[in-house]
């Protein structure tokens, strides 16, 4: 059965507290929220509150706003939303990255997703485009600079006291301009689970960072692929005990090396319901939701909901300079029934 998939376009720009405020009014009172209040109870909030002072005032300035406009306890949104010793479920996503665009699918469940693709112009920090997660973190997302960056969870089986991936990509949008200053960033945080983070910048340079709790290695490959599995010999042993949907796309991404594709071209790759990259275990957190091309030297955005979408662009330049409206909510379908192989 084909499921229709809502994603709605929206613009945050102000103070950092006023931004909270809007997102509060993006959340509903349900099932989903009393979830994540139960899950996050016995997060230290006073722990999160220093780590956030100290480091990242403008963000415990949004979480405000947010308290405010939910008319909620300020420590009760701080252990829900700051992304700070969180639990999560599996999710898959696949990246590459060559030459002068990044094309990433992201793979989870349409009942845990926020369908936001985030216009985000913070008084305070870097201006972006991207999708949200938990209203205030990104999956995926390109700055002002050109920076872009996108996560792919590797284990949730090991962990540590620290950030989801969603808050360490929303926050590197925020302060980073390109991917030196993100793995400098990134190295320094404190991470809560196993992630890659594929990052490329209006330079062309790229950057694959693993990442666990204990430990970050940073590569700066030519081309970039990035799947869900740690190739670093040291490290290969936080990976799952079951890899093969990983290790499979990530030899379908080899093949894309020795031919140059378009930005379009590698779009309709990634979005082609046949596609290799392109999965529909929708049930078990592993289906393919949407597809970007962010195209940094150009700061536009190519994007497709759900499977054979429509493409629709956006620029984040024109925006930025007032000459964009982009007010709209884009419209896509999944095969929602259909469930796909075993995943990673």
């Amino acid at each position: 059965m084909r499921k229709k998939l809502f994603v709605h376009v929206v613009e945050l720009e102000g103070t950092n507290y006023e931004i909270g405020r809007l997102q509060a009014e993006h959340i509903e009172f349900g099932h989903r929220f009393d979830e994540l209040q139960a899950t996050s109870s016995k997060t230290d909030a006073e722990e999160i509150y220093t780590l956030l002072k100290r480091d990242f005032s403008s963000f415990l300035e949004e979480l405000q706003g947010l308290a405010a406009g939910l008319e909620l306890d300020f420590y009760t949104i701080l252990r829900m939303y700051s992304g700070y010793n969180l639990s999560l479920p599996s999710m898959g996503c696949t990246a590459f990255s060559q030459g002068s665009y990044y094309v990433r699918n992201y793979d989870f469940t349409p009942e845990l997703y926020d369908g936001r693709l985030v216009f985000h112009k913070p008084e305070k920090g870097y201006a972006s485009i991207g999708f949200s997660q938990q209203m205030v973190g990104r999956l995926d997302g390109m700055n002002e600079h050109g920076l872009v960056v996108g996560l792919h969870l590797v284990n949730e089986r090991h962990t540590g006291i620290g950030f989801i991936a969603t808050t360490i990509v929303r926050l590197v949008l925020e302060h980073c301009k390109n991917v030196i200053e993100a793995a400098d960033f990134i190295t320094k945080l404190p991470h809560g689970y196993c992630y890659n983070y594929s990052l490329t910048d209006r330079s062309g340079k790229n950057c694959l960072i693993e990442a666990t709790p204990n430990e970050q290695l940073v590569q700066y490959p030519s081309d970039l692929m990035c799947t869900n599995h740690f190739n670093t010999e040291q490290l290969t042993g936080k990976n799952r005990s079951y890899i093969a949907s990983s290790l499979h796309r990530q030899h379908i991404l080899q093949g894309f090396k020795a031919e140059p594709l378009s930005p379009e071209e590698a779009f309709r790759r990634f979005n082609n319901e046949d596609s290799p990259l392109f999965y529909k275990d929708y049930h078990h957190f592993f289906g393919t939701l949407h597809t970007v091309v962010y195209m940094p030297e150009k700061l536009e955005v190519i994007v497709g909901i759900g499977g054979n979408a429509k493409p629709t662009r956006f620029s984040l330049a024109k925006w930025l300079s007032g000459r964009l409206n982009v007010g709209k909510t884009l419209l896509g379908e999944i095969d929602y029934q259909q469930n796909h192989a075993s995943h990673d």
